[in-house]
């Protein structure tokens, strides 16, 4: 990755000059700054919050009414305000529509950054409990405060396992190296140093060998700096600017239903405004009308009823120890049809434990588990469970680990990288007299199996070395492998160099192995059956070994007949790794890049794919998945970059969060396929009306009111129940069959509409007004317009709130499949105090009236019949496409 102009010119300059430039150009002192040098360069360079600041609360507000739904509303808005405002004369201007629309745009808007902020606030609080501070010498001694409060100037340390929180020009290191591919995307692990950097052309930020930058990880060893920008002058903040690492599943998905939505609107609305132009003659209030009709096809309240939707799904599984950071990750879990994960501290346990240690034979060798302890113990990399139980053997009554501190001090080492998969150390025998390596330096090599007996030359046996043989490795440690047990072999040579580079780490002697014993999950198992039962496979992406993958995997029943590693993946066409993946459960001995590209391809062949981990080596998986999973005690990289935190390394919990995720989707689906096809079909009336009737059947704002009212009650349906055979499969989140469910269900309203039209136009109206509307004086045709369009504005919302019982299931309505009691309650309430409506000042003042009781009558019986003619259609419907919602 090239390096941008900031680099070029601020960076490039202070690591090309000597240390006592810097110190010299930011009036630095050996005791560091005091606090009001801080304050000073706080002011002039600005705060450290670009690093994992980037989605501050400004954003994530920003964000909140930031989509597609919600600018459609904000266009309807506008157009109402146009329509009822502007364009109207002064004795009819009403903005009451437009003002509950802004209202509803506000509360949309809040009701997801309430819920992303409680999120926040969450994550925040965990995040401090992991790596967020920094040692930073200040008035005089090192203390340690958060890194969002470094400033430019500020003098720092950091450690194997560090997170680099800003880009800092290196004054002192002890064995440094880093890893840069957070930046550069690349695995290369790099050793720093504070050398004035050569007077040459630097290309990539990997050439800056006495700078590290933020965002960086620190692999092995400690360093020591003085801080050259901070937070959004960083590298890192430049990059995160250019580019969007977040997912956008939603995003398409939310465009694909808007899309079918705007093709209606373009399609009916030219239609309107000329037909009504033509018939009525009145090209500016046809005009007027046809907007109106756009607005009315539009779920108004769809932003609202999404997001509490997906806020209600994401408080859920706040109180089930998970932290949703965005809450459309909701719907990733409801979409998500493959569960990729890692081994270690997912299928497995935490702690592992040290079995054997034995030579290449498979005795017990003591010399084995020294040389492991040393190479444990010196290297200053980030340290692992292997790690951790070797360094147990220090509470071993008969292991003298005093000894061996006494005999072997470090000199050098190469640190662990997931490519080269071991870890080297140097160390000079301290009793040479007594030695019997020939006063020579003693290289320790402990890692892979397969990668260190590769680099062996030799294996020893009883003292004597002979030549290296792969069959007789595989015939100690296969057995091992498949019995489940993590083996890494042991190697050293003598050498009489002080420091070393990679090519020293060749013709080394095998010395023995180490096995550990790494226990599946008891949960695992069960947590892998719910999940197959929902029907999202797993597939294990791990760094371990073949056979330890196979002997885990087979314990908890997941297919092991195929299975390829990373090193097989590199030979396979694009062709032929699109099908592989497919058709495979167990990945091994991967690398983190290729982790990754496993989940790229599984996405290119149409799925919508998750990824836990909690390691370093699953960062580009968790940037890649559609949902990012991380778990509590992961590095603060990892957890960032995550979409969901799992308080407890438990798979139970991501099943009740992929269940939660669809009932979201059903219920969001419901809303939008019911209160679309029935927007369009009673469009569909009005605009057959308006060119048949010598008067608009309904006005604007009662048009408008109309599908508030409706949107108003929908909002019960994030607390609605869903049947079990709608959330036993993953759902997909677009718009691909919302046009076929609106042209399919909507005409069925529209025919019972029409059927109001012709009752309310041939017989009620002219028995009440006292004749037909033509026959009529102007104040008499008002009355007659009047009773209209409150005939079809009560049958509208009376058959568009019932029909929701019909059309939320394909199961028979209360009897196969219940309705939630909040939803039953909250639409009787609704369709009676809108009835109500209709008799009280506020109906009056929208133009609508009261009506005879006679109307009712017909009114049941049409509603009745409407809902009888849909469920005969919705098991037509359900037997052709096999889905309903």
């Amino acid at each position: 990755m090239k390096t941008g102009s900031h680099v070029q010119s601020h960076i490039n300059k202070y690591a090309k000059k000597d240390i006592s430039q810097m110190y010299k150009d930011f009036n630095i002192s050996d005791d560091g700054y005091n606090d009001q040098q801080v304050r000073f360069n706080r002011d002039i360079y600005g705060m450290n919050i670009g690093d994992k600041k980037i989605e501050t609360t400004l954003y994530r507000f920003f964000r909140s009414f930031n989509n597609l739904f919600s600018m459609i509303l904000l266009v309807l808005i506008v157009v109402s305000f146009f329509t009822d405002v502007i364009f109207t004369s002064n004795y009819r201007r009403n903005g009451t529509t437009c003002l509950m629309l802004v209202v509803i745009f506000l509360i949309s808007g809040f009701v997801r950054f309430v819920q992303e902020m409680r999120s926040k606030k969450a994550v925040d609080s965990l995040i401090e409990l992991i790596n967020t501070n920094v040692q930073t010498r200040r008035n005089g001694k090192w203390q340690e405060i958060s890194s969002n409060e470094l400033v430019v100037g500020d003098r720092v340390k950091f450690y194997a396992g560090d997170r680099i929180p800003a880009d800092i020009r290196l004054i002192n290191v002890n064995e440094l190296f880093v890893s840069q591919s957070m930046l550069t995307g690349e695995s290369l692990v790099i050793e720093k140093n504070a050398d004035i950097l050569e007077q040459k052309e630097c290309t990539s930020i990997n050439d800056y060998n006495n700078i590290v930058f933020s965002g960086s990880l620190v692999i092995g060893g400690s360093g020591e700096g003085i801080v050259l920008a901070v937070g959004k002058e960083t590298v890192y903040g430049e990059i995160s600017r250019n580019i969007n690492i977040r997912k956008n599943g939603f995003e398409k998905g939310a465009n694909s239903i808007a899309g079918v939505l705007i093709k209606f609107i373009a399609i009916l609305v030219p239609f309107v405004f000329i037909s009504c132009g033509l018939v009525q003659g009145n090209w500016l209030s046809a005009f007027l009308f046809s907007l109106s009709v756009a607005v009315g096809l539009t779920p108004e309240m769809l932003p609202m009823v999404i997001n509490a939707c997906l806020a209600k799904g994401s408080s859920v599984m706040g109180k089930k120890d998970t932290i949703v950071k965005n809450i459309n990750a909701m719907q990733g879990f409801g979409s998500m049809d493959v569960l990729c994960v890692d081994k270690t501290g997912t299928l497995t346990g935490d702690k592992i434990v040290l079995e054997y240690y034995i030579d290449i034979l498979g005795n017990e060798s003591k010399q084995v588990l020294e040389y492991a302890y040393l190479n444990s113990l010196y290297h200053t990399g980030v340290k692992n469970h292997l790690d951790d139980a070797i360094c147990q053997v220090e509470q071993m009554p008969k292991f003298n680990y005093l000894r061996l501190l006494e005999e072997y001090n470090k000199l050098d080492e190469l640190p662990f990288d997931y490519n080269r998969k071991y870890v080297s150390v140097l160390c000079e025998n301290t009793l040479n007299e007594k030695s019997n390596l020939n006063n020579e330096n003693l290289l320790i090599v402990k890692g892979d199996v397969e990668t260190v007996c590769k680099k062996c030359t030799y294996a020893e046996y009883r003292g004597k070395a002979y030549p290296m043989d792969m069959q007789s490795v595989h015939h100690i440690i296969d057995e091992m492998q498949e019995d489940g047990m993590k083996v890494i072999a042991v190697a050293y040579k003598n050498t009489n160099k002080e420091h070393i580079i990679p090519e020293d780490e060749n013709d080394l002697i095998l010395l023995g192995y180490l096995t550990f014993f790494d226990a599946p999950k008891k949960s695992a198992q069960e947590a892998i059956e719910k999940l197959k039962k929902l029907n999202v496979p797993i597939k294990v992406l791990t760094g371990d070994s073949k056979r330890v993958a196979v002997s885990v995997c087979r314990r908890l029943n997941l297919d092991t007949d195929n299975i390829i590693d990373g090193e097989n993946l590199f030979e396979l066409t694009d062709d032929e790794l699109a099908i592989l993946c497919e058709n495979t459960t167990i990945f091994a001995q991967l690398s983190p890049k290729q982790k990754a590209k496993i989940i790229k391809v599984l996405q290119e062949n149409g799925h919508t794919v998750g990824f836990l981990g909690d390691g370093m080596n699953d960062l580009h998986a968790i940037f890649q998945s559609d949902v990012g999973i991380s778990a509590e005690g992961a590095t603060e990289a990892l957890q960032e970059a995550a979409d969901v935190i799992l308080l407890k390394k438990d798979l139970n919990v991501l099943e009740e969060g992929i269940l939660e995720g669809r009932k979201v989707f059903v219920n969001m689906s419901k809303y939008i396929r019911i209160t679309a096809s029935s927007n369009f079909g009673n469009i569909l009336a009005v605009v057959i009306a308006s060119v048949l009737l010598p008067f608009f059947p309904m006005t604007s704002i009662q048009l408008l009111l109309l599908n508030l009212l409706y949107d108003v009650l929908c909002l019960i349906l994030p607390w609605d129940n869903v049947d079990e055979e709608l959330y036993c499969k993953p759902r997909d989140w677009s718009g691909k069959t919302l046009g076929r469910f609106m042209l399919f269900f909507g005409p069925i309203s529209t025919i019972f509409d029409l059927t109001t039209f012709v009752f309310l136009f041939l017989w009620l109206c002219p028995t009440i007004s006292g004749g037909t509307f033509t026959s009529l004086n102007h104040e008499s045709q008002q009355t007659f317009i009047t009773l209209f369009q409150t005939g079809w504005f009560l049958e509208s919302m009376w058959s568009q709130v019932l029909i929701l019982y019909s059309l939320r299931s394909k199961k028979i309505p209360f009897i196969q499949s219940k309705p939630a009691k909040p939803v039953i309650l909250v639409t009787i309430i609704g369709i009676i105090l809108f009835t109500i409506m209709t008799i009280i000042p506020i109906g009056r003042f929208v133009g609508l009236t009261k009506m005879p009781l006679s109307y009712f009558a017909f009114l049941l019986l049409v509603v009745l019949i409407y809902i009888s003619l849909v469920s005969i259609a919705k098991s037509w419907y359900v037997k052709k496409y096999k889905e309903l919602i």
